[in-house]
């Protein structure tokens, strides 16, 4: 028998796998495609991207740079897999997510310690260590025996983008440029609007018919980082504008002017010849979409060759369930990773995978948990799973979750840089104190 049992192949799982096979431990892997997809998901691969194909800020001055550089200090599969198929994207590091998932899939499948199986698992096992990174869209039989286990959980809507084709973006009406000059011209395709575009735009956005939702799904919360833009639209009418249409640091070259508004599409693919609707995750109806996306001028004759979908995620109230090496408190063999926990975000769900696979294997070794200092992106993270908060909803990394410089530097951009370079320092100092 394997020595631990890994539920789940999305980007928690394969970290999780991965750093329990660097410790010499013996793993089955278990991803229930291709014998049954999630609503979401699509590819037989592991490691599937659904929502957007961009792991957020590179440099390593940004919440989520650190939070990379992190991973890479503590030997993750995910990040040098996404920079050997990345996509231009301005400062963002972004892939092309058949490439990425193919690249981890082959990492795991050459990997004699891990075996991997396709089967749905539809209870939690009880006779050997487990780490439950189904992901936030588990099978009901799953998420039935997580219920069991856990006592329930919170829920909140989740939504992706659509993707059109580079050739029926009319360029004429378009321009390539990243905001503030963070990258090259042809990172981003930007769809300029001005004053009556945008107004005859955001009308029919906020009267536009949804798609229905499952009777299940009525009455839950919308998660903030991935609100459609028709919800967010009738907050007002300026708030998509400095939202997702903010037009600043981008100057229209047809017109020398900044936009009233602009839709940004960032590359899908290393060829180039698919992009995201930046910001335009949506409940619309299909045929809604066309409609009132194909309002913005560069985009009259657009080809969608995915239109955005919104689904339900489903996320433990952590603090009560977990300890901060993600082990549960009533089981210390049983652990969960991803955005099952409320880390939100592709990279938190890796690096919750990957402290989780690292703290089990420590386990079963007879040695202590490694928790990441609290000056780092992932120590803050497991204090957010683990702290009391009576109010709990998912965590990206951020700079606010993380401990104040004990010197106030006003410059955001040195602040920023100080606070990376203190929570690298903490972190080098845990390996090295570990070793």
């Amino acid at each position: 028998m394997h020595d631990c049992l890994v539920i789940g192949g999305g980007l928690a799982g394969v970290e999780a796998a991965a750093q329990l096979s660097a410790a010499g431990l013996h793993v089955t892997l278990v991803e229930m495609k291709p014998v049954r997809f999630s609503p979401a998901h699509k590819s037989e691969k592991l490691a599937e991207l659904v929502c957007s194909n961009s792991l957020k800020a590179e440099r390593l001055a940004s919440a989520a740079g650190l939070l990379k550089h992190e991973m890479t200090m503590l030997g993750s599969v995910c990040v040098p897999a996404a920079l050997s198929c990345r996509v231009p994207a301005g400062g963002a590091l972004a892939v092309d997510r058949d490439l990425f998932s193919e690249a981890v899939t082959s990492r795991i499948e050459a990997d004699p310690n891990i075996t991997l199986v396709r089967e749905e698992i539809t209870q939690i096992p009880q006779d050997r260590p487990v780490i439950v990174a189904a992901g936030p869209l588990a099978s009901d039989a799953l998420s039935a025996s997580i219920r069991e286990k856990c006592g329930g959980f919170l829920s909140f809507f989740d939504a992706a983008a659509p993707i059109v084709t580079a050739e029926s973006v009319d360029m004429q009406s378009a321009f390539g440029a990243s905001r503030y000059d963070r990258g090259g011209d042809e990172d981003y395709i930007n769809c300029p609007m001005n004053k009556a575009e945008y107004e005859a735009f955001y009308e029919a956005l906020v009267t536009a018919e949804r798609a229905k939702l499952h009777e299940f799904e009525k009455g839950k919360d919308i998660y903030e980082g991935c609100m459609p833009i028709e919800v967010m639209a009738q907050r007002g009418a300026d708030t998509i504008r400095y939202g997702p249409l903010k037009p600043v640091g981008l100057r229209d070259p047809h017109t020398g002017r900044r936009p009233w508004a602009v839709l940004q599409l960032r590359r899908e693919n290393a060829a180039g010849t698919l992009y995201n609707l930046v910001g335009f995750q949506t409940n619309l109806k299909f045929s809604e979409q066309q409609r009132v996306f194909s309002m913005i001028p560069a985009l009259h004759d657009a080809e969608f060759v995915r239109y955005g979908v919104m689904h339900r995620n489903t996320f433990l109230d952590a603090p009560r369930i977990l300890n901060a090496d993600f082990s549960t408190k009533e089981n210390p063999l049983l652990y969960f990773a991803g955005q099952i926990t409320g880390v939100e975000g592709y990279m938190e769900s890796a690096a919750s995978g990957l402290l989780a696979g690292k703290n089990l294997a420590r386990r079963l070794q007879g040695r202590e948990p490694f928790i990441p200092p609290e000056e780092t992106m992932l120590g803050a993270l497991c204090r957010h799973v683990s702290e009391d908060n009576r109010n709990y909803q998912p965590m990206g990394a951020n700079f606010g979750i993380l401990l104040p410089l004990p010197e106030r530097i006003r410059d955001k951009k040195a602040r920023y840089e100080a606070i990376a370079a203190r929570a690298v320092q903490a972190m080098q100092r845990a390996i090295d104190e570990d070793r």
